[in-house]
């Protein structure tokens, strides 16, 4: 299965003109390989851009990706890459969202379809990633 980041997703949704064809080739490849996921850290930062959950919902299409809930065994590694995180002379004062994905791929196995391949692959080494070259 794979995870799907909010980056490529809200590539694809805004057309972005820099990573939009990327974005949507890469997303369509996925799909076409194998099942696509989301969780709720994903989810809500797509949501930021629409008004209702009803809105978002239509433009990301229900049945297109299958949502997962977020393990706890997550929420646990997500800390300690926020630990390494501020060790490595990182200033924010809470877990970034990328930490709380990138710990959902690594414990359950999952592929991470993302355009941050440099911070998911410096704290979560062993997450498979589609990203950019």
């Amino acid at each position: 299965m794979i995870l799907v980041d909010s980056n490529i997703i809200i590539d694809v949704l805004t057309r972005d003109a820099t990573w939009g064809g990327w974005s949507e080739a890469a997303l369509t490849d996925a799909a076409d390989r194998d099942e696509i996921a989301i969780n709720p850290i994903i989810y809500a930062e797509i949501a930021s851009g629409f008004a209702t959950m009803a809105a978002l919902d239509a433009h990301l299409g229900v049945a297109a990706f299958r949502r997962l809930p977020l393990p706890w065994e997550a929420g646990f590694v997500a800390g300690r890459a926020f630990v390494e995180y501020r060790r490595r002379g990182g200033v924010r004062a809470s877990p970034l969202p990328d930490f709380t994905i990138g710990a959902h791929a690594a414990v359950a196995g999952l592929i991470l379809l993302t355009r941050d391949a440099k911070r998911y692959a410096s704290y979560f080494p062993r997450v498979r990633l589609i990203a950019p070259d």
